[in-house]
Formats: C-alpha cells, structure tokens, sequence
C-alpha cells in the first residue's frame, strides 16, 4: 500500500503498520516530492525561545512539517516562519508548505488542515490553549511544567480524554536512556528499599515585584497576559527577540511557579517515574521553618520521603535505598557502590516504557492512537506535585492531601489554591 501525502485520521492508523517499514529507511532532514510518507501537519503556538529546539527536534521526525505558527509578539512570528518555512523546503524537496503566522492562536486552530499542535506558551496559557485545541480535534504536545494550578492540570486530562486527543507532555528526561536506566534500576529493587529520595531544584515561585515599562509596539501586551490577572510590561517578563536569554516569567506567581515546578517538572518527574507514582502522588507536605526555600518534605503512603534538598550544585536527583543510593541529573548518573549503575536490568525485571526519542514517540503515538510515555496524566500529576510544594511553602504549615480525590484533607483555605481566578473572556472549564 502506497501513502498519500495528506491522510485522513481516519484512515491513519489503518495505514500505520504497512507504512511503518517505508518510513523508517526514510532519513529525516531531505526527502523527494516522491516519497511515500504520511505528513502530520503542525502549527506551533508561542514560537519564543524554546519553540526552536522543538522546531528542530521535530522536523527530524519524518512524518513532520509545520504549515502554521502563532504569538502575540510579531518579531518573534516573522523570525519562527524564516526557520520553519527553510527546513520544509530541506526536507520536502519539490514540494510547497507554506508556514502561515498568526497572532490569536484560536486562528491556528480553527484550520482543518492542521493534526497536532506545539504548545510553547508561558506556564499561564497552557491549560486554555491545551483545551481549547482538544476541543478543535488536535493532538497536543505542551511544553512542562503543564500547568499553573492542578485544578487546570485536571482539566487538560479531562478535555484530552473526553475529545480522544494524543497527549505529550515536554518532560523530555524520560526519553533519556540515563534517567530510565536510573529508574528501573529503582523500581527492580537493586537499590534495596528506598527509604528517601533527595531532589536539588531551584527555589519556589515568587511574588511578581518588577518595574513597569511601556510595551513596546510589536507586542499585544494584553493578549500576552491573557487570563491572569493583568500587570503592565517588563521586559524581564518578554525579552525581545534578539535576547537569546529564557525569560523569567517563570519566576512569578502570575505566569509561572518558579524553579518547583520549572526544573521540579523535570526532576521530580523522575522521582515519581521510579517510585511507580506516576497517577499518584505524597500525602503529606511538611514545610520548612518560614522564610525558606528549601527543605520541604513530602511523605508518600508507603513512607518513601521526597526531599526538596540543595545535595549538589545543579538539578538532579538522588535516590537512597538500603543497599546504596543512585545519583542522576543530566550531566552524569553514578552510586555507591559504583558497579549499582552498571547492572544491566533483566528480560525478567520490570521493565519500563522505552522512549530514545520524545518527539519521535509522539509522533508514532500520534499514528497508532496510544498513550506517548509521557501522557497527560502523567503530566498533571508532575505538574500538580511541583504546584502542592508551593503552597506549602506559601502557607508555611503541615498539609496532608488525598491523591485520589485531589484535595488537601480538612484545609479549606489551601484547597482554594488548587485553581485560580482567570480574567475576562477566558474560560478553561469550558469543554
């Protein structure tokens, strides 16, 4: 069976299993008008900083091209179309796929031709978008930490599994073979009983204290803000284009939860990978004494503690068992005993989801209709336990919090913190 260039999801994952041998002698940077490939058409919204890499990670996938792209800053539109229109012409010789911009994302959207959309906002927009293009029929790759309370988390499950939508979230260490090397050593026992895991990330989120500026002319400021409460400009918050720097929104209440859930979104996420949390989470939330930003603890139901702990001079994790500890982060995976690390795991052991490719795994996930390793769900839940340590620390006591129903037990002020109050027009819920 030969593919078509453009194929319907209906037809799609009739074709998959006959076209998988075709697409995998295809190379991914150069293909001929002539190739029998079935295109997923991407359209990127928030084309910022991190939307390059992803640009460049997912073009690499055969499958790719991007017809479309969306921000409210019109340099940062411009600059995103140069790129993502020279590696289409790269890669589908003889062909033309033009990449269209647009300012409101909902336009993106609202175009048929469209299968799966990027979403590079900031950490305030996610849940909006996430659910507005489920309810448009995409499947979805976000960005982490996935959301900004996990009362919007919950949603973006809901919205994902309500319109049958492929999920991706960005937490891209689980496609590492360091991290899952790490994991499943954990989770197979060769660690002994893990009794305490350390996790070294920055400090929680903050209170936006920055100086007002005017907005400068090819920014739509108010669109920027969105469903926050709104704030006037600074250019800490949206650095023009040419600051090759990440912003830091992300170290403000209003956009972002800090390095918690900034870094935590990766880093914890590996403690919750190995520990077999992954639709779970701790019971207890111990802060520290006031004024700190570092030292929360928290208690899952088995007795496991997770640390909020500065054990080295970075992000990573450390696992302590009663036979030695493993020590991860994205520069070097080591134990004591050293040979820990080096044990290779069994037909026989358990055996986690393998992933050597974040993007390529949405993509294949995309074509087949199944779960990506680092579903929606799986997502949220990272994301809801990097939002739990801030209002921990926010509210400087002891918190316990029920998995199942996502609800901090007897604790009405903190579980008013679970959601936040979103600002005119915008509406998540409303799926």
């Amino acid at each position: 069976m030969k593919f078509q260039n453009r194929i319907s999801r209906r037809n799609f994952v009739c074709t998959t299993a006959t076209g998988a041998a075709a697409l995998s002698v295809i190379p991914g940077i150069s293909l001929a008008a002539n190739e029998a490939v079935a295109k997923i058409r991407l359209g990127f919204i928030g084309v910022g900083i991190q939307s390059h890499g992803l640009l460049n990670n997912l073009m690499k996938c055969p499958e790719t091209v991007v017809i479309a792209c969306c921000d409210v800053v019109t340099t940062k539109v411009e600059k995103f179309k140069r790129e993502a229109q020279t590696l289409n012409d790269q890669k589908w010789i003889g062909e033309k796929h033009e990449v269209i911009g647009y300012k409101n994302y909902r336009e993106l959207l609202n175009r048929q031709d469209i299968d799966a959309v990027v979403i590079a906002t900031p950490d305030h927009w996610h849940a909006q978008v996430a659910v507005d293009a489920a309810k448009a029929g995409k499947d979805i790759y976000c960005e982490k930490p996935m959301a900004l309370t996990v009362a919007e988390g919950r949603a973006m499950v809901n919205a994902t599994r309500k319109y049958n939508r492929v999920f991706q979230t960005g937490n891209m260490q689980r496609s590492w073979r360091d991290f899952r090397h790490a994991c499943e050593l954990v989770a197979n026992g060769y660690l002994g009983d893990v009794k305490e895991v350390n996790v070294s990330v920055g400090p929680p989120v903050k209170a936006l204290d920055l100086p007002e500026v005017p907005a400068p002319d090819n920014i739509d400021w108010d669109m920027w803000v969105g469903p926050s409460l709104y704030r006037e400009y600074s250019p800490v918050l949206a650095p023009p284009v040419e600051d090759l720097n990440f912003p830091n929104w992300r170290s403000y209440r209003e956009f972002g939860g800090g390095m918690i859930t900034d870094w935590g979104a990766h880093m914890f996420d590996i403690a919750q990978w190995a520990l077999g949390m992954d639709e779970s989470g701790p019971v207890e939330f111990i802060p520290p004494s006031k004024h700190a930003v570092i030292g929360l603890q928290m208690k899952y139901k088995n007795g496991v503690i997770l640390n909020h702990a500065h054990w080295f001079e970075g992000a990573g994790v450390q696992f302590i068992g009663t036979k030695g500890k493993i020590e991860v982060s994205r520069d070097f995976l080591r134990s004591d005993p050293p040979a820990i690390v080096t044990t290779e795991i069994q037909p026989t052991d358990k055996h986690l989801y393998k992933s050597d490719n974040h993007y390529q795994d949405w993509i294949d996930a995309i074509k087949k209709r199944t779960k990506p390793i680092s579903d929606v769900e799986t997502g949220h839940r990272t994301s809801s336990l990097c939002n739990l340590a801030n209002i921990a620390y926010e509210l400087q006591r002891h918190l316990k919090w029920d998995p199942k129903k996502e609800q901090f037990i007897g604790d009405t002020a903190a579980n008013m913190m679970l959601s936040r109050a979103y600002r005119g027009k915008w509406n998540y819920l409303d799926f």
